[in-house]
């Protein structure tokens, strides 16, 4: 049993591998630390007084950072050899979201999505127009200068990493447009190997407020102006405090084939699942018959995804105490892909803890799931 003052967990995807979700030990340890950095930023900020929202913006911003995930920085390139980007938030307090998608020219995409939401809760716009929530395109990365975020040319958010994979991606579409070898099993295992890194994070506060977010460079080779679940409502992630004491709170976060994710609204059907009263099970479910055996994803054979799900209630004994407010904490996981990089820690822990979860071994990717998880019981003393 763990006891803390609040709770951060992190998740994400490799960025580049030659297999769908599959994590080498070189890459791994390098996600690893990426993911240790982000729990650090959002502790940090939690142990400052900050709220879920504004930790889970940390964290998310210290990933879309790291050149080794696909967001931000190191997103992976288009078909026309640009970045564009897919971000979303949630707060579970006010329940409000923002969103970008095919998002150019801006460092982090998070904060515009962040910011987004913040424009929202202030109110109609001049001649009551209502303010936006969900901004694409060349439209999205205007509003975000005219907002104070500044831009930031799309090279210097290429890496050497994602530069060489966009000439390798090319070179293996070439090819197998002159040999016509795009059968959809191959295009799976060996052309999707970038299209899982989305990189997201789950957060509950002292107050048992939660909040999610996501962010991502989207599919390696993808048409231009493809938004992928990331930005998407419902789909990348969610997060809803519990509108009464019977109810839990939930945040969920997502990442995988971005069109499996928006087609099955993963997210929401995970959270709406975590009101069952065994958590384990109830994701287990979700993720076989909302995902992988889902009628809207009938005729593919390989549904590729994963997610992270947090939910919370106030402990029975604790509503006995005025002084004392405790915080039951499940954080689960779950991917069908070969492996998914999970990060997590409290405001009481030194440091973060990582873990590589994998499928079991002779499971297929894509057709088999894996999940994980515990509970902790987290105390904090009433201001």
């Amino acid at each position: 049993e763990v006891m803390g003052h609040r709770t951060i967990f992190i998740d994400g995807f490799c960025p580049k591998h030659l297999w769908a979700g599959y994590h080498s030990e070189s890459k791994a340890k390098e996600y690893k630390h990426a993911c240790k950095r982000a729990c650090q930023r959002a502790v940090d900020r939690l142990r400052a007084g900050g709220l879920a929202l504004e930790a889970v913006t940390a964290a998310l911003i210290e990933l879309e950072d790291s050149p080794f995930t696909n967001a931000g920085t190191g997103s992976n390139l288009n078909l026309s050899g640009e970045i564009e980007c897919d971000a979303s938030i949630m707060d579970g307090k006010s329940l409000n979201y923002g969103a970008v998608g095919a998002l150019s020219g801006i460092k982090n995409p998070v904060l515009v999505a962040r910011r987004l939401l913040s424009e929202t809760q202030k109110g109609k716009l001049s001649a009551g127009r209502i303010p936006p929530c969900f901004l694409v395109g060349k439209g999205a990365e205007q509003w975000a200068i005219s907002h104070g975020i500044p831009a930031c040319p799309s090279e210097k958010m290429t890496t050497k990493f994602s530069l060489s994979g966009y000439k390798r991606n090319k070179r293996k579409m070439e090819l197998a447009e002159q040999v016509e070898m795009k059968r959809k099993r191959q295009f799976c295992e060996e052309n999707n190997s970038a299209c899982l890194d989305t990189v997201g994070a789950v957060v509950v506060d002292r107050e048992g407020n939660v909040a999610a977010a996501v962010s991502s460079g989207g599919l390696a080779m993808k048409h231009p102006g493809r938004v992928g679940q990331a930005a998407h409502y419902g789909c990348g992630c969610w997060a809803e405090n519990a509108r009464d004491v019977s109810l839990y709170s939930t945040a969920v976060s997502t990442s995988g084939s971005g069109e499996h994710l928006i087609r099955t609204m993963l997210a929401r059907e995970c959270s709406t699942a975590m009101q069952a009263e065994n958590a384990h099970q109830a994701l287990l479910e979700a993720m076989q018959n909302k995902f992988i055996s889902s009628p809207f994803l009938a005729g593919e054979d390989c549904v590729l995804g994963g997610v992270i799900v947090l939910r919370c209630c106030t402990c029975g004994e604790a509503q006995r105490s005025e002084d004392i407010q405790a915080l039951l904490v499940e954080f689960l996981w779950s991917h069908t892909t070969e492996s998914m990089c999970v990060g997590y820690m409290s405001a009481q822990d030194s440091k973060a803890r990582t873990h590589i979860s994998r499928l079991p071994p002779g499971a297929v990717a894509g057709q088999s799931l894996a999940i994980e998880g515990g509970v902790c019981r987290l105390g904090t003393v009433s201001d």
